[in-house]
């Protein structure tokens, strides 16, 4: 495998409204991201990921887009960011943007002129249809919606929306589309920019039929259709060729071998991507599946690809609720940043993970104010669903349980705005879980995340490494390799809350790292992770 600095690297994910408050408005924004980037250096990370920060209507926190190149007043001003971009840079570390160019806002000028009438410039850069109020052209499901289908009063036509009707999917069908949005990811390159986090960009390729579906409620009709690598590849050779931008598909519905068309670094596409057979189909912790999930990606990918690892984000429940456990907040979450981080791929630490923050579930769903929660909550009830299974049922994958606040310290709010209010309720443990007192506690999980990113930069068997699983069909512990030139690692892992006794043999002087103090020969305590070196 060709050596490269992005296949080294660890990125760091800040969800800026949930990090710190520089302005005392009770939301994040980007002057608090330049506070704090002395904090994320500290962690050795190399990538910035930054969640959408332009001018947006705010409808799906920022993933409407009324305009690419202006700032939404929430977040800052284009000055801010240009000073976030070089202060970034003077600590070494780059700095990703998330581009949203499936769709628009509703409210972005494209879709204003576009809905105006059947002619003009850009009366085809959205999907429009002829069918009668009321009736949507197909029986296709949005992921925010009941239909993808919108009824536009003023076009007196029905217009496409993968995702919620305030988000109208452009049409990349139209050369002038795919060129207005190349022109807008070079001016981001030219600001100084180090790649781009490509938000559901599988889904800008639609089927060439919008005919009916047999089970609408599988979505895989909205994305990885033919004919988008074509308009990937004109996006490298537009954009991507001869430049050293960092690149990662957010790609549904893709498998290994699908995923290796995405990143093979002989087909100009992508760096990595985000696939989900765990985040999105894995409703908790299901060891045997993960295994083949990994061996299956590891197999299709290496060494012609690169594939990334992560648990959580901002669309996903934390990680040490959802995969882990928060009985042994501490050891699951040491055990997730050791599995994850010597795993084949590019590892991400979503914000607040380092210190082992946890999910939240707000027991009112109007506390609930994220719109993909809101609507689906909204037609369940509707549709005769008992209020309370409901919420129930959707409490564990509602994306706001990962979007509470940044929790710093013990102060009011978490240390994380000054306020006295916050745009979104902080995790009430932030007593005990907050950065200022796992800086004071040497064996805190933030402690073991700055131990694991600086063995990663130190040896190469973390990234380059041949991988092997020793123990797929074991269903309690996970038991793998890496080599690379003459140099073995083996991690042990139980992902399970009881004690696993085992024959492996687990020499003591061959420990490079684990969380735990005391070792037993013969046994793993609940959560317990260990890497041995040969």
């Amino acid at each position: 495998m060709n050596r490269t600095w992005w296949k080294e690297a660890v990125v760091y994910q800040v969800y800026w409204r949930s990090f710190k408050d520089s302005n005392g408005d009770g939301m994040g924004d980007l002057r608090g991201v330049i506070e704090k980037l002395d904090y994320i250096a500290s962690l050795g990370v190399d990538v910035i990921w930054l969640n959408p920060c332009y001018t947006s209507p705010d409808v799906d926190n920022g993933y409407d887009i009324s305009d690419y190149y202006t700032i939404m007043e929430k977040a800052g001003t284009l000055s801010d960011l240009e000073e976030l971009i070089a202060a970034a840079h003077e600590r070494g570390l780059k700095l990703i943007l998330d581009l949203v160019v499936n769709h628009t806002s509703d409210q972005h000028a494209w879709f204003e002129e576009s809905r105006r009438g059947k002619t003009g410039e850009t009366a085809d850069w959205y999907i429009w249809q002829d069918g009668e109020k009321g009736t949507p052209p197909n029986n296709w499901r949005s992921y925010f919606a009941p239909s993808p289908w919108t009824w536009d009063e003023t076009r007196e036509q029905y217009y496409f929306h993968s995702f919620a009707s305030e988000q109208p999917d452009l049409n990349w069908e139209h050369p002038a589309v795919r060129q207005a949005v190349y022109t807008m990811m070079r001016w981001w390159a030219d600001k100084g920019i180090d790649g781009f986090r490509m938000d559901v960009i599988n889904l800008i390729k639609k089927r060439a039929s919008f005919a009916d579906v047999a089970d609408p409620f599988d979505l895989s009709y909205l994305g990885n259709q033919p004919g988008i690598h074509s308009f990937l590849q004109e996006m490298h050779d537009e954009v991507l060729a001869g430049t050293d931008l960092f690149t990662v598909g957010e790609i549904p519905f893709v498998g290994p071998e699908d995923g290796l068309l995405y990143v093979g670094e002989n087909r100009n596409e992508l760096r990595t991507l985000f696939h989900f057979e765990v985040a999105d189909d894995m409703e908790t912790m299901d060891l045997p599946r993960f295994k083949q999930i990994q061996k299956q990606w590891y197999d299709a990918l290496y060494p012609r690809g690169v594939a990334s690892q992560f648990l959580n984000n901002h669309d996903h429940t934390r990680q040490v609720t959802r995969f882990g456990s928060e009985r042994y907040r501490v050891e699951s979450a040491k055990l997730l940043g050791l599995m994850l981080h010597t795993l084949p791929g590019i590892p991400y630490i979503y914000q607040g993970e380092e210190i082992g923050m946890t999910g939240i579930r707000f027991s009112d769903p109007e506390a609930y104010q994220d719109v993909a929660f809101r609507n689906q909550y909204a037609e369940r009830v509707a549709a005769g669903e008992s209020p309370g299974t409901v919420l129930s049922s959707m409490q564990m994958r509602a994306r706001d349980n990962s979007r509470t606040p940044m929790q710093w310290n013990a102060n009011q709010l978490a240390g994380f705005t000054e306020s006295g209010h916050s745009w979104m309720t902080v995790n009430p443990n932030y007593l005990e879980i907050n950065v200022e007192a796992a800086e004071q506690d040497p064996h805190s999980v933030l402690a073991f995340y700055r131990t694991l990113i600086a063995l990663r930069k130190k040896h190469p068997v973390m990234v380059y490494g041949v991988y092997r699983d020793l123990a797929i069909q074991d269903p309690y512990l996970y038991v793998y390799e890496r080599e690379l030139d003459g140099v073995t690692w083996r991690i042990v892992l139980n992902l399970h809350d009881e004690a696993v006794t085992t024959t492996l043999a687990l020499p003591e002087e061959q420990l490079l790292l684990s969380n735990h103090e005391a070792h037993d020969p013969k046994r793993l305590a609940p959560y317990e992770a260990r890497l041995y070196h040969y």
